[in-house]
């Protein structure tokens, strides 16, 4: 069994937030994603010091520059300031926490769907006007 951060009392379970945007997780969907978060390196022993932010401020902040398609400057006050946040996503991009934290997900769904956690087959869809191919998975 994994360690978390969040079991070791930084903020995420206590959100300093108020506003709510479509974007923010409920607590229902942070429980599943706090669940498969990958662990830190200082909990496991391997250097480095617990992070300034809760990850669920991190990852909200992430999520509504993903869906509102704004640049990274221009994130509202009652997110961390925008230089963390992006500090935060850097990381996590770079040393692929975010795509196993991607991959823990769609595991999770596949088992609750009664299918294998990670699909045994992909297909790739060629637009008829051009443009990069669609990768799917699929099972």
């Amino acid at each position: 069994m994994h360690v978390h951060v969040h079991v070791h009392g930084d903020a995420a379970d206590r959100p300093q937030r108020v506003r709510r945007y479509p974007s923010d997780m409920t607590d229902a969907e942070w429980a599943e994603v706090r669940d498969v978060l990958p662990v830190p390196g200082w909990l496991e022993g391997r250097g480095g010091q617990p992070e300034g932010y809760c990850h669920r401020q991190m990852i909200a902040a992430v999520r509504y520059l993903v869906a509102g398609g704004i640049t990274w400057r221009a994130m509202p006050a009652d997110f961390p300031a925008w230089d963390p946040v992006y500090a935060f996503w850097r990381r996590w991009r770079d040393k692929g926490w975010a795509r196993e934290l991607h991959d823990r997900l769609r595991g999770r769904v596949r088992e609750a769907e009664g299918r294998d956690t990670k699909p045994t087959a992909a297909v790739i869809d060629v637009p008829r006007r051009g443009g990069p191919p669609a990768l799917a998975h699929r099972r």
